[in-house]
């Protein structure tokens, strides 16, 4: 019961313990709930590429409020996908995200090109 209570608060969902949707803990389904949060994928692709953002610089490229920006970061920093070093910047984990991502974005763009004929 506690780990589903955990899954509705503003804790960083983990694998191991129940998520949003999955009472499973399986990696799958806690990354699905950490990314499908507001803001969470934007906050990623803003640091993509080696950028490094001061807060505000990152609530101004991500377009979040200051409270919903801090929440994401801290579940980031949790799940080590971002790091706060001089700035917020990708983790190295959150650079192999960046990488396992770049299918899905060649795939959402052949989708988008097809839509269009």
């Amino acid at each position: 019961m506690q780990d589903r209570e955990n899954a509705t608060k503003n804790e960083a969902p983990l694998p191991g313990g129940a998520v949003r949707g999955s009472d499973t803990g399986r990696p799958i389904m806690a990354a699905l709930d950490l990314l499908g949060r507001r803001g969470a994928l934007r906050i990623v692709w803003e640091l993509r590429e080696g950028r490094v953002l001061t807060f505000r610089a990152l609530q101004a490229a991500a377009e979040l409020p200051p409270g919903t920006l801090n929440t994401r970061l801290t579940e980031l920093r949790a799940a080590d996908i971002v790091a706060a070093e001089g700035g917020y910047r990708l983790s190295p984990r959150g650079g192999d995200l960046i990488v396992a991502l770049w299918p899905l974005l060649r795939w959402s763009e052949d989708w988008a090109n097809a839509l269009e004929t």
